[in-house]
């Protein structure tokens, strides 16, 4: 802990606070797994080579690059990794993956041959390595699945009995309906009129 404090601190002094600027140095914290870009850019010109060394000391070559050559150099640790964009001086390097072994600091680092003088490129860092939150790390319980598919299947259940009763109600109601209409339409018996009065009044008459 006490050397990462001291990583801290000597970026922090070497280069300034972090920025989200292209270029810019400072302390980048990515979780494990995440992937990181330094972007290097050349402060001077007439700088014939860059190497991205990693360490404090910068005792760790992860990149290098000679501006009259296209071929570059990448540590056995990093290769497969690592990948590359841009033009000589301004170059950046994509490390993929990143693991707890990553966290350093990283330094872009021009040189001009013929002098024993290197100069420090914008986009130096302090990498620092995290771990995800323990929530991401916590499986979900398989009962979460099947109590999903329970609550899903009880609620078709409860639709299609809903849609059974629903269906037997309208059922009734039209034959009920149609009970009372065919009990209405049907023709009462008519009374026939008797001529029993007329017959005695005439046979009075007569008489």
């Amino acid at each position: 802990m006490s050397s990462v404090c001291l990583k801290i601190m000597t970026i922090l002094c070497l280069s300034g606070t972090a920025t989200s600027d292209p270029g810019s140095s400072g302390v980048v914290l990515k979780e494990i797994g995440r992937d990181v870009t330094i972007q290097c850019r050349n402060p001077q010109k007439d700088q014939e080579s860059l190497a991205l060394k990693k360490g404090l000391n910068m005792e760790f070559d992860v990149f290098f690059n000679r501006h009259d050559s296209k071929k570059v150099t990448i540590a056995m640790d990093f290769r497969g990794r690592l990948q590359y964009n841009g033009l000589f001086p301004n170059i950046d390097i994509l490390i993929k993956n990143v693991t707890s072994k990553d966290t350093d600091t990283y330094w872009c680092v021009y040189n001009k041959f013929g002098t024993p003088v290197t100069k420090n490129g914008e986009g130096s860092i302090l990498l620092v390595v995290t771990e995800p939150p323990r929530d991401s790390l916590v499986p979900r319980p398989p009962c979460d699945q099947s109590n999903n598919n329970n609550n899903y299947m009880i609620l078709v259940l409860v639709v299609i009995g809903a849609a059974v009763l629903l269906g037997i109600i309208i059922c009734l109601l039209v034959w009920i309906i149609t009970k009372t209409k065919s009990l209405r339409s049907a023709k009462k018996p008519r009374r026939v009129a008797t001529n029993d009065v007329y017959e005695e009044m005439r046979g009075t008459i007569r008489l």
